[in-house]
This record gives structure tokens, sequence and C-alpha cells, in this order.
């Protein structure tokens, strides 16, 4: 399942995933406007991810006080931790070559935004297998937002009990809240 979701969200051409981009920001405005956090973590786009650091740049364009962060994998098999990001903020590369904030300084963010791979109505997903977002989410208390495209949902991840689901699911198709 996370082969296949994979695949093909890598299949999109650039032309496609701008576009899909565009769609899923539009409706990613309307619950982060709901939500009013102070403070945001994303990811950096990795293999064909959404990329949201134009929307996340412009987010904190409005308002001196946000605070935008990376998540950062300081060890194996343990939560990761989330650093201060700003554009222009030095940088270094992890072991998959993912770039996070070189600065040692930590944040805890109100809300994240969680890429899917492959995800459910459910709001499970599947990430890249190292369970770092649910350990990750096991210790926060935030508002887990997973991003996506629609070419990523399935009927079931079959979660497992360690799993953690997301609160919201915001795809290019519009933005749910997953009803418990």
């Amino acid at each position: 399942m996370r082969r296949k979701a994979l695949e093909a969200r890598e299949c999109l051409s650039a032309a496609q995933r701008q576009a899909l981009e565009r769609q899923l920001v539009a409706h990613l405005d309307k619950v982060i406007e709901e939500l009013a956090p102070r403070s945001i973590g994303f990811c950096w786009p990795y293999r064909a991810e959404p990329d949201l650091r134009a929307w996340i740049q412009a987010w904190l364009a409005q308002d001196e006080d946000r605070i935008a962060a990376l998540p950062v994998v300081l060890e194996k098999d343990a939560a990761m931790h989330f650093r201060p990001w700003v554009p222009g903020a030095a940088m270094v590369l992890d072991r998959h070559g993912i770039p996070h904030p070189a600065a040692a300084a930590e944040v805890v963010p109100e809300v994240v935004l969680v890429p899917l791979n492959a995800f459910d109505a459910a709001g499970y997903r599947l990430g890249y297998g190292g369970g770092y977002f649910d350990r990750t989410l096991a210790q926060l208390d935030t508002v887990a937002i997973g991003v996506g495209f629609e070419l990523g949902r399935v009927p079931s991840t079959w979660p497992q009990s360690h799993d953690r689901p997301m609160q919201w699911i915001v795809t290019e198709a519009g933005a749910a809240r997953v009803q418990r």
C-alpha cells in the first residue's frame, strides 16, 4: 500500500503536483483560519510530498509573532523534536538528505502538518514506516492535520494499536475533520 501510494505520487508531473498543491492550500487556509494557531510544524517536501514552504512563508508574513517549525530526528526509534524555521535559516541535512534547522532551539507546535502517503477516512496514515510521527504525536498536545493528495486515499490503512490518527485530513478535494 505504501509503495503504491508513493509511486502514484512520484509519477505526477511538476505541473500536476503544483496544481494539486494550489487546491490543497486553499482548503488548508480555511482550517488554519478556524484553528488560529500561533505555531505550525510542517515538513520539508520529500519524495514528491506537497511543498508547503511558500504557504508557510506567506502565513509567517501575516504576523511577526507566528512560529513555523521543522521536525528533527535526533535518535532512532524516538519522538521527533521541532526547531523553529524562518526563510534563510541555516540548515543541515539529516541522514535522508532532508534539511532541518541547524539551531538547537526547540518549540512545541500547536498544529502539525503531517505528510500523507496512504490514508483513510478514519484519519490513519502510512508514512515511511519509521513510526516517528506516531511516537511524536503520542507525546505532544497538538492538532495533527494530515496533508496529502487524494491519490493516496485507501479504504483502510489497517491501523495498529500504536498508530495515531489525524484530527483533520486536507487534500486538493477538501478539508475534513475526522469524526471519532
